[in-house]
């Protein structure tokens, strides 16, 4: 079995001061919040520009080359809507420790997103839903064989490159529609495929003290039906904690005493 793969998602634009680090191509910020992640055992950091309208591939490129020339080559998820950025980015990126991850794609207005991943080699993750949230795992389904399909005809390799998100609802207002998207990801799973996702998406809106426990519940039920990855925020040290043992529950690498400082 293989490790749970983490994305950290602590480089967004969604964070004022890492938006004005972007737009001033100020390198502190940035790095020392990649330290933080990769520190806590992120395996890949989610680089979220934005938009970028004006200055998209530059911003891109920057990114891509300042976190990889000072963390060893880290593989990274590239998040934008800008195409031209992700297709820059992914032409100065470093493979040696992973595949670029294109993040993403969905079936409706964004499934070009998968052809910017096959035509790079590269990782696509891809949103089970289209111009909006599935209305039950029919549709999800429905969604992933087009999003599938998608990826057959320009040849990717759908069981290891493509990483199907059942999107993680919230459950404030839609408590009754997670175990459903907990099946889902055993669907997944049962075809052979990965599965990640937005893990914070189902906490949104509850007070902070609350949100690491409901988002450490939430991973383990997830990785039990089979979630291969998850985009989360790799400070919470107990969402981090959970993942770890149940790693090593689910016997995807060997246990010692000193397994949470690996």
């Amino acid at each position: 079995m293989a490790k749970f793969v983490t994305i950290g998602e602590r480089l967004s634009t969604t964070a004022p001061a890492v938006n004005k680090a972007f737009t001033e191509r100020d390198p502190e910020p940035i790095l020392k919040r990649a330290k933080q992640q990769l520190d806590a055992g992120a395996t890949y950091l989610d680089v979220n520009i934005g938009p970028a309208e004006n200055d998209g591939p530059e911003l891109m490129k920057w990114a891509v080359e300042l976190l990889q020339g000072n963390f060893d080559n880290v593989p990274l998820a590239l998040d934008t809507s800008n195409v031209a950025a992700i297709e820059a980015g992914i032409s100065v990126y470093n493979r040696s420790k992973g595949k670029p991850i294109v993040n993403s794609a969905d079936a409706a207005g964004r499934i070009g997103y998968v052809d910017v991943a096959a035509a790079n080699d590269a990782i696509v993750i891809a949103l089970c839903n289209g111009e909006g949230i599935a209305k039950d795992n029919d549709e999800r389904m429905m969604y992933m064989q087009t999003l599938m399909e998608r990826g057959m005809e320009h040849g990717m390799d759908v069981e290891n490159d493509m990483w199907f998100d059942p999107l993680f609802l919230v459950i404030k207002g839609m408590q009754d529609k997670q175990m459903e998207v907990l099946e889902f990801i055993k669907m997944i799973s049962d075809m052979g495929m990965k599965s990640t996702g937005g893990l914070s998406n189902n906490s949104n809106g509850m007070p902070k003290h609350i949100r690491p426990i409901m988002d450490s519940a939430m991973v383990a039920m997830a990785m039990m039906q089979g979630l291969t990855s998850a985009i989360v925020n790799p400070n919470d040290l107990r969402l981090m904690e959970t993942i770890k043992s149940c790693d090593i529950i689910k016997n995807n690498y060997l246990y010692a005493d000193s397994y949470l400082e690996i």
